[in-house]
């Protein structure tokens, strides 16, 4: 294990409810992701800190918001919590869109079916590099926002709790280990989980569980549309020999050794 290289930040993002909204699909129901990722993330960061969003790139004819160009570069991580087994509870909402426009059927209705996240709850982390990460923390420990911050919609208003500041070390596994963030997958399931999982878990009180999502985590640059990864959130235990970039071990107050990755 290296010596100390980062200082991580970690705190819980909140809200009632939530519309992270999948965008190949609009006809019939509107889907959403169920875990946050990282674009949506960095747009609470820049509502935050009051970074201009898309409004604004379009009005000055900008490629990209300026939140996106000032916080791409972040490396953070995400942990589904209070969850069940990464999973949260969803509802499929039924309204009216009744501006005249909305529809080309008579009378201009158009009924919109949401499905809706209730109750997420993520444990959020970030690595302290730059300006802006620093600028998100002092934001984040005094509980203010220059723009109301929302998960999705602007009727799903978030809310965190107390952020909390960890010395993290690079991981380099030298035993079996397990990893408590969601992580990016490059292989398909089957060899993946063959390949990787060693049979066992931490607790033999504890379910195996493995969850797997695929979330965005960039915009393209030709046509403006997310870029996506495969993602896994699990309990399962690694085999030593199972690499990961960009791990970090923390320790926290209860004197736990976590690991997590950051991208």
């Amino acid at each position: 294990m290296n010596e100390i290289e980062a200082k991580i930040v970690s705190f819980d993002l909140k809200a009632s409810f939530g519309f992270l909204k999948k965008f190949d699909i609009n006809e019939d129901i509107y889907l959403t992701y169920n875990c946050i990722h990282k674009p949506a993330l960095l747009g609470i960061f820049g509502a935050i800190i009051g970074l201009k969003g898309y409004y604004q790139a379009y009005t000055e004819n900008k490629n990209e918001p300026e939140y996106f160009e000032k916080l791409k570069s972040m490396k953070i991580g995400i942990q589904p919590i209070n969850s069940s087994n990464g999973n949260f509870q969803k509802s499929v909402i039924v309204y009216n869109n009744s501006i005249g426009y909305a529809s080309k059927e008579e009378g201009g209705n158009l009924i919109i079916k949401e499905q809706t996240l209730i109750a997420p709850n993520y444990r959020i982390y970030f690595l302290l590099q730059d300006e802006y990460s620093e600028l998100i923390y002092n934001y984040l420990k005094k509980k203010e926002a220059e723009f109301i911050p929302y998960l999705g919609k602007n009727d799903f208003q978030l809310y965190w709790e107390e952020p909390r500041e960890y010395f993290a070390k690079r991981f380099t596994p030298t035993s079996p280990f397990s990893i408590s963030s969601l992580f990016i997958k490059d292989s398909i399931v089957k060899d993946f989980i063959k390949r990787n999982i060693r049979i066992g878990l931490n607790s033999t009180s504890e379910q195996f569980f493995i969850y797997f999502e695929r979330l965005p985590i960039d915009f393209s640059s030709i046509t403006k549309n997310y870029e996506l990864a495969e993602f896994v959130f699990t309990n399962a235990t690694f085999k030593q020999d199972f690499h990961l970039t960009d791990l970090f071990e923390i320790e926290t107050e209860n004197g736990i050794k976590q690991i997590i990755q950051v991208f």
